[in-house]
């Protein structure tokens, strides 16, 4: 190599180096503004103790901006817009059951962020964590807290090619026993055993510590599948049905449905589906959802929307009448002790 050509290399290394100095600066230091922006007349926030097992406390990510961003925060069940008290605990999605919580959160690298899956206790403190292969997107604890499961986003599956992909995972918090993927379940699709590599299985609601629904996907349809942890199987109920959530009495299934005619950007109507009759009943929300919503009690249906400081929590009854209304403002992924 001639001098000339050794000092391009070097100015070409210099270049480089230089620029991944510059984005690391300037990722760190977007992270730190977003931290530290004023809140603007957002929700009040601050520090305190939060227990999981309040009873007369509900839960979920606060969006306000200012130091508490998204920490998890405490209020009064009652009274989703009363105070806030923030826990320390910072998670992209979130949910918690009988003192149990799951955490998925980010974890900031200098040039890219990971993720990470943390189980916490009563007290929000840390009990093992799971490194995550892709950005989260649906968290769900059992009734009884022993079972938790979560959702990311991935990419590069061969059948995917460079559209993101899920996968969904299954941990039982008493025994350590992790079923990182539920595509190894045996699918069973109106009694016929399916083997596609498209399989997509996604949005896990519980029964009970051993039993739920989730959706899973394949061959360009989505179907209402309920699993067996024993069994290692799912076997589908019902077609056209995405993120559900299992009421609290464990007889209906709330949704998010596409509708036809809809726009491609907006294509999710909220329905609850009797898990009896089959019977479909599409709630007073008429805007898209693509959120998995919660059961606020047996009656009322809570889900995010876009809003001003990201996402705000809506409300509707869940048997079709009534209309929404806002709960809380710059809230994400509640939960609800029950």
């Amino acid at each position: 190599m001639n001098r000339t050509a050794r000092l391009l290399v070097l100015l070409g290394t210099v270049l480089l180096l230089g620029g991944i100095a510059v984005g690391a600066t300037l990722h760190a230091a977007g992270r730190a503004a977003e931290q530290d922006r004023p809140q603007t007349g957002g929700p009040a926030v601050t520090s305190g103790a939060v227990r999981l097992s309040d009873p007369h406390r509900a839960f979920f990510r606060n969006m306000a901006w200012g130091p508490h961003r998204d920490e998890i925060t405490a209020v009064p069940a009652g009274r989703l817009s009363g105070p806030r008290t923030a826990s320390g605990v910072r998670c992209l999605r979130f949910h918690a059951a009988a003192g149990t919580g799951i955490c998925l959160q980010a974890v900031h690298g200098e040039l890219r962020d990971t993720y990470r899956a943390v189980v916490l206790d009563d007290r929000l403190h840390e009990r093992r964590h799971y490194d995550l292969a892709g950005t989260p997107t649906r968290a769900r604890v059992s009734p009884g807290g022993r079972t938790v499961a979560w959702t990311v986003f991935v990419s590069g599956d061969s059948y995917a090619g460079t559209a993101f992909s899920t996968r969904t995972s299954i941990l039982d918090t008493r025994t350590g026993h992790l079923d990182a993927n539920l595509e190894t379940y045996a699918l069973t699709v109106g009694g016929h055993r399916v083997h596609a590599a498209d399989t997509n299985v996604w949005g896990v609601t519980f029964a009970d510590d051993d039993h739920f629904y989730a959706t899973a996907a394949t061959g360009g349809k989505t179907y209402l599948v309920r699993g067996d942890r024993t069994a290692r199987t799912l076997r589908a109920l019902h077609t056209n049905v995405e993120c559900p959530s299992l009421s609290p009495d464990g007889t209906r299934i709330a949704y998010k449905k596409r509708v036809a005619d809809a726009d491609p950007d907006a294509p999710w109507r909220l329905y609850v589906l009797d898990l009896r009759t089959l019977r479909e009943t599409a709630t007073g929300e008429h805007r898209t959802i693509d959120d998995q919503a919660v059961w606020r009690d047996r009656h009322t249906l809570v889900y995010a929307l876009p809003g001003d400081y990201g996402a705000d929590l809506w409300t509707v009854p869940a048997d079709g009448s009534g209309t929404p209304h806002r709960l809380a403002t710059a809230a994400l992924a509640p939960a609800f002790p029950h």
